[in-house]
């Protein structure tokens, strides 16, 4: 990556949006702009999980305004994640669809783990470089995050659903703040997060760091009534519930430091830092300045190289667990990249969706070490629902349809044939799968492809189906596989 180049990431929270513009210098990330608007989604969410049309609206507003500050942006300079409200709401892809459109780059809706990761990956970016043992917690709206690190390395993470917005809502309901209420919030916070004692015990960590909204603006009140800057203790919590205390609701809060937007949920936010302080035996915890968002900014640099991008070693990772066939994948591999190049403009979209392409052809044979039987169901099954480091849920999927579909009917997955990329993807992939059906690299440069609107073309050099009789005759059967979805598959065998 050239110095001087802009990178943007974009954090869709529960209870805020924020914009976060920097410019690389020499590994480095330096701030340029930050925008945080207060969007409450996470309040939008009704019993059943559905995100409201007024919360929608807002994330909608919000956006509009990020897109005119992100014009002449190119899509590699940009990484948009959205976290725990839009993973729980049922109407998500309403609202992502249209946001996409909006924001005119897409968004990640990405896992918990994921979440930690990117989290861990901002913190330990902007703190000076020791051997200190490190606990991070970031407090969001909807979800609570532990990572336990060292140096840029996170050994351990987890995440949880609680946050200041969804304690707000359930234990502060009329913004009443009551000793009974806090009492009631901090015991159910302390139960959700009771099963990572084993996993962040004090003997493997030296110093506590809080991340994001919740740590960082009850730091800030600290700070603004005349304590400690640079360290939130429990004396200072204290504190800071007795002022919630004597003010008794959210109208009668006079608190110097802060934002009207963050009164409505700072009674959760504090209940959940609270049972963290008491569960984990904390006495001192220090702000941090990295968060979600710079961590998605130095992620976009990793993913400029296959040594450093994480989901390169995430797929090397999942094929070591699951005792993949490494030569097999690799063949595969080469042969699904080396076809969709014959049918995908040379730029760096594209070159992008070959990445992703080999890396589930290297993937293809991941259930096997399950059962043999039905082994492409079993795989995909595992893409589906795996914690893989670096991977958007909407990647996730991907790669398990692509798995899913390498071989047999196509119509188990006939709803995304409409998906021009994903059925370029698709049919190079299972060409590949049946190319190398012996287990030996094929000769598969004597064949082309030629693609266009619900017609494949394969053309083979001469003498070719003699020297592969089987080979010819599995294409053969794929074209009658397309032709049962609609799709015409000719070939040519001279």
């Amino acid at each position: 990556m050239q110095n001087g180049t802009l990178l943007a990431a974009i954090d869709l929270g529960s209870n805020s949006f924020r914009l976060e513009i920097g410019r690389y210098d020499h590994g480095h990330i330096q701030r340029v702009e930050y925008l945080k608007e207060g969007v409450r989604q996470g309040g939008g969410l009704d019993d059943n999980n559905v995100l409201s049309d007024v919360a929608m609206q807002r994330g909608w507003d919000c956006l509009a305004r990020f897109a005119e500050r992100l014009k002449g942006f190119d899509r590699s300079q940009v990484r948009a994640v959205a976290t725990q409200t839009l993973r729980e709401a049922r109407n998500r892809d309403v609202f992502i669809q249209k946001a996409q459109v909006i924001l005119g780059f897409p968004i990640e809706v990405i896992s918990g783990l994921e979440e930690a990761r990117l989290i861990y990956q901002g913190v330990s970016r902007l703190l000076p470089q020791s051997d200190e043992r490190r606990l991070v917690v970031d407090i969001g709206g909807r979800s609570t995050e532990l990572i336990r690190g060292q140096g840029f390395q996170a050994k351990a993470m987890d995440s949880f659903r609680l946050g200041s917005v969804a304690w707000s809502s359930r234990y502060f309901p009329d913004n009443v703040f009551s000793a009974q209420a806090f009492k009631t919030a901090e015991i159910a916070a302390q139960a959700v997060l009771d099963e990572a004692l084993d996993t962040f015990p004090h003997h493997l960590w030296d110093v506590a760091y809080g991340s994001s909204g919740t740590v960082g603006a009850i730091a800030d009140v600290l700070e603004a009534n005349g304590r400690s800057a640079d360290t939130i203790t429990r004396e200072g919590l204290d504190w800071l519930k007795d002022k919630l205390l004597k003010a008794q609701t959210v109208d009668n809060l006079r608190l110097e430091g802060i934002k009207d937007d963050r009164k409505l949920v700072i009674g959760g936010g504090l209940s959940v830092l609270r049972a963290v302080f008491d569960l984990f035996d904390i006495e001192h915890m220090q702000p941090a300045q990295g968060a979600l968002r710079n961590g998605a900014l130095y992620d976009l640099i990793d993913r400029e190289s296959d040594v450093s991008d994480v989901r390169e070693r995430t797929v090397q990772w999942l094929s070591q667990r699951f005792t993949v066939d490494a030569a097999q994948a690799a063949r595969v591999g080469t042969v699904a990249s080396e076809l969709f190049s014959q049918i995908a403009e040379p730029n760096a979209l594209n070159e992008r969706h070959s990445k992703k392409l080999n890396w589930a052809a290297r993937l293809h044979e991941l259930g096997v070490h399950i059962s043999h039987d039905d082994a492409h169901r079993h795989g995909a099954y595992v893409l589906e629902h795996v914690d893989a480091p670096g991977f958007s849920m909407a990647e996730l999927q991907r790669l398990s349809l692509l798995v899913l579909g390498q071989r047999g009917k196509l119509r188990k997955l006939e709803q995304w044939l409409g998906d021009e990329l994903l059925v370029k993807q698709l049919v190079c992939l299972r060409l590949a799968v049946l190319l190398c059906h012996a287990r030996r690299s094929p000769d598969h440069r004597a064949i082309s492809i030629q693609f266009k609107p619900r017609h494949i073309k394969l053309v083979a050099d001469v003498g070719w189906a003699h020297k592969h009789p089987q080979s010819a005759w599995l294409i053969q059967e794929e074209a009658l596989a397309w032709m049962k979805v609609g799709w015409r598959m000719t070939y040519t065998f001279e």
